[in-house]
């Protein structure tokens, strides 16, 4: 079945998507900072045979709505707009780093709109640093790839990270240059108060804070003490990116925890 994408309503513009179909449940899937919804390319490819899966280009990132001059916007809205948009009714609703924040922190405001929650590495730490240096070294951060090629992106992922399949660098690189230097997202509400409240059973899923993964052990020991809903994985030989380092093993827990919580 071939992919479809469109475009989805939100306050002060719209949602870029791509979307597998198929007869299954729906999985709404959020990216992370700097990515895209096809960054979730090889990921959507392995499940879509059982899952309608729906790539969302966030705010500021990939085809979707550049940020406004005030720089505030608020993925969870986003979220919520789009899930509206496509008439789905309780999804299975998923993120990896901030997009994994903001997957959390809807499934907190809106608990009677999801059906499980899975959450890839969410940076579970307090913000570090003035919001404005924050900012401006993120803008930097953009501004180094806007004065490169899409080639010389990918030639640099490949040197980064060698670990990764070779699938992951176009839309990574491409993803890159789409980003809006005003999209670094502004956490209104402590983690903790956010995962507490989430109503569902959700998977943490976390790498190796040595390979670069940010949720430690003890942060996990911490949320699943926030709440039983929580269970939790890690996979090895992954940090962050942890999907795009050790594949096989991430999409076998996702299976399993899809399987065993149905």
């Amino acid at each position: 079945m071939p992919w479809s994408t469109g475009f989805l309503p939100i306050a002060g513009g719209y949602l870029a998507f791509h979307r597998t179909g198929g007869e299954g449940p729906a999985i709404v899937l959020s990216h992370g900072l700097t990515d895209n919804g096809l960054c979730w390319r090889r990921f959507a490819s392995e499940m879509s045979a059982h899952y309608d899966l729906i790539m969302l280009d966030a705010r500021g990132h990939g085809q979707s709505s550049r940020i406004d001059e005030s720089g505030v916007h608020d993925p969870v809205l986003d979220i919520a707009a789009a899930i509206e948009a496509l008439g789905l009714d309780t999804p299975i609703v998923m993120g990896h780093s901030v997009g994994a924040r903001a997957t959390a922190a809807y499934a907190s405001a809106f608990p009677d709109k999801v059906s499980k929650v899975i959450l890839e590495d969410p940076p579970l730490v307090p913000a570090a640093g003035a919001l404005e240096s924050r900012q401006e070294r993120f803008r930097r951060h953009v501004d180094s790839f806007q004065s490169m090629s899409q080639a010389e992106i990918v030639a640099s992922g490949r040197a980064a990270t060698p670990d990764w399949s070779e699938d992951e660098f176009p839309d990574w690189a491409l993803a890159k240059k789409q980003t809006d230097p005003r999209a670094l997202p502004i956490y209104s509400q402590p983690w903790q108060e956010t995962i507490a409240k989430i109503a569902v059973q959700t998977l943490l899923i976390y790498g190796e804070t040595d390979r670069g993964g940010l949720t430690t052990p003890a942060l996990v020991a911490q949320a699943e003490a926030l709440n039983p809903n929580i269970r939790s994985v890690q996979i090895r030989s992954a940090g962050h990116n942890i999907r795009r380092e050790n594949f096989l093993d991430y999409v076998s827990a996702v299976r399993g925890f899809l399987d065993l919580s149905l």
